[in-house]
């Protein structure tokens, strides 16, 4: 896992060379800095002080101050650039992620998860941030100052330099254990993230079916099952975290304590001076600090890693439904869409969801699909945008095969009102503007009023201006309906698929709706994917889908009088004298 948070750091931080190369030179800079200030305190304490060398305690006091302010200037310079670097890193893999995820077709979707997108979006790309923040901010300039410290440090007394190997040594074990201990805390620590957030989701989203079925405690403990597992495996890895920081002051003290004690021996014996014990001392707390700040990377490695093994994941992932390496984009699409011997099966179905489907919509005449649930109904409307791709045959607009559309073209001319509708947060017009911008305040209301939607949003606190929450929780599920018909009415396309978009209103408003529609759409191709009879009867065109597969096909009457499909959906929805109404 290493290996690729390497590959995902190294590849999106190469358009920001030049900011790691400014963070480079100025920790080479401020750890130079650093490095020669027991030096000249060692100058201050042995030919000064003890000399009685008044003039070279000021001089040295004053290099040393200004080796501080340069010092200081480097780092809080480096930090900077650390911090915008990490910063930018940050926002592009979100901005990758985001975009990646908006190229998956619906089994892409399905097999991550909107929860766990979420996560590898948010929570995963922090922990790479993290690491990558420290490390230029404050690890980079710690194998610089190990290095550079030891050479000070042997330069002052090499008979003390045994003092360094084994406190490196053996602080060095102590933290390489505390990593193996950790490292599995941290995947698992992700995974139950993961569930916790797709637990909440669901929670939030089903509160209504929570509270209808009186299942609140049943929830709640659901919810503290996940979030103790979350917060039982942060504990234990934060337990052996804080070992860290003791272990680390323990090994600078009795370092401490043994240079001071070994020291004094060899400055009896005349082998070295005060000043010069004392920077020795000095080098030493700074390598041992800096292997402290080294051992940070290894204990947000792991954590680091398995959200960087998550994130790539998603951007190693090709979607099953890829772009054309060749698209056509025809200026203008009439909306002719055939569906050519058309057969459907999902990944890892033994049987095909929709089999040999052969059919034809045309400009100025409405399709309806009938059928009973699990029939395929929307698995077809499915096809149309592309948002899966068949198995087998082809799905033709304007005589291309929607394989070779470019998508963008495709997408623009086919106003899709899906079973679900969903609202995004902001106001009614900021709603129907979302397939056509430059939509006009006439243009919304006509588009409201054919949808039977002008009366209720003409009542709302602000009118086009009102307020829609996410999802269009604020508005009931027929009116949620009829924004979404309003919508794609606004975007005018060439093509009409309301995907049972119908269901949330009363017969009454549906009949309405259906009679203001005719006109709307005469000169486009509409497809309506209905279960009520109600909703499909006055189409040219009737399609009776059973098992996947094309039954009956015709209008109302015809298919009443000949397809016993048909006629059984009808008993079942309507009284005799309905039906031949």
């Amino acid at each position: 896992m290493i290996k690729r948070l390497n590959r995902l750091i190294f590849t999106h931080l190469k358009p920001y060379w030049r900011e790691l190369l400014a963070i480079l030179a100025l920790q080479v800079l401020a750890t130079a800095m650093s490095l020669y200030l027991p030096n000249l305190n060692a100058q201050i304490i042995d030919d000064g002080v003890v000399k009685g060398d008044t003039d070279l305690i000021w001089r040295s006091g004053a290099l040393m101050l200004l080796f501080s302010l340069v010092q200081a200037a480097g780092q809080i310079s480096a930090t900077w650039f650390g911090a915008l670097t990490a910063m930018s890193l940050g926002r592009d893999l979100r901005a990758a992620i985001f975009d990646r995820a908006l190229s998956f077709s619906t089994r892409e979707m399905r097999d991550f998860g909107a929860s766990s997108l979420l996560t590898r979006n948010t929570n995963d790309v922090l922990q790479v941030q993290t690491i990558v923040q420290t490390t230029l901010t404050i690890i980079v300039g710690a194998p610089i100052m190990m290095v550079g410290g030891f050479v000070m440090a042997v330069r002052e007394d090499f008979g003390l330099s045994w003092i360094i190997a084994v406190s490196v040594a053996v602080l060095g074990v102590a933290v390489s254990l505390l990593v193996i201990f950790v490292s599995p805390l941290f995947q698992r620590m992700q995974t139950n993230l993961d569930n916790l957030n797709r637990v909440l989701r669901e929670q939030i989203s089903g509160i209504r079916v929570i509270r209808a079925f009186i299942r609140e405690h049943h929830e709640s403990r659901r919810f503290e099952g996940a979030n103790e597992d979350v917060y039982s495996v942060t504990l234990r890895a934060s337990r052996w975290m804080v070992l860290l920081f003791p272990i680390a002051m323990f090994m600078v003290n009795i370092s401490s304590v043994a240079v001071i004690w070994f020291g004094a021996f060899r400055i009896d014996s005349g082998d070295i001076q005060i000043g010069q014990m004392t920077a020795f001392l000095n080098y030493l707390i700074q390598i041992l600090i800096s292997v402290m700040m080294s051992t940070m990377l290894l204990f947000l490695a792991p954590r680091s890693a398995v959200s960087a093994n998550r994130i790539l994941e998603v951007l190693d992932t090709e979607p099953t439904v890829a772009p054309p390496a060749d698209p056509v984009a025809p200026q203008e699409l009439t909306g002719v869409v055939e569906f050519r011997d058309v057969t459907f099966t999902y990944p890892g179905a033994e049987d095909p969801v929709l089999a040999n489907l052969s059919f034809t919509l045309t400009p100025g005449r409405t399709t309806a699909i009938i059928g009973s649930t699990g029939s395929g109904k929307s698995t077809l409307v499915n096809l149309i945008p592309r948002l899966y791709d068949v198995s087998g045959g082809e799905v033709l607009v304007d005589g291309v095969d929607v394989r070779r559309l470019d998508p963008d073209a495709l997408w623009s001319r086919i106003g899709l009102v899906p079973q679900r509708p969903y609202l995004f947060s902001g106001t009614v017009a900021s709603n129907l503007l979302y397939g056509r911008p430059d939509a006009t305040p006439e243009q919304m209301w006509e588009a409201l009023r054919i949808a039977q939607a002008a009366d209720f949003v003409e009542k709302l606190d602000g009118g086009l201006a009102a307020h829609i929450a996410q999802g269009g929780t604020n508005v009931s599920g027929g009116q949620r309906q009829r924004l979404s018909i309003a919508r794609a009415l606004v975007k005018e396309p060439a093509v009409y698929v309301f995907d049972d978009s119908f269901s949330a209103l009363d017969v009454a408003t549906d009949a309405r709706l259906r009679a203001a529609l005719a006109p709307a759409t005469a000169d486009r191709a509409t497809l309506i994917v209905a279960q009520r009879v109600a909703t499909s009867r006055g189409a040219d065109e009737i399609l009776v889908l059973e098992h996947g597969r094309i039954v009956g096909r015709g209008t109302h009457d015809e298919l009443l009088a000949s397809n016993a499909t048909y006629q059984e959906i009808v008993d079942s929805q309507l009284s005799a004298e309905e039906a031949q109404a």
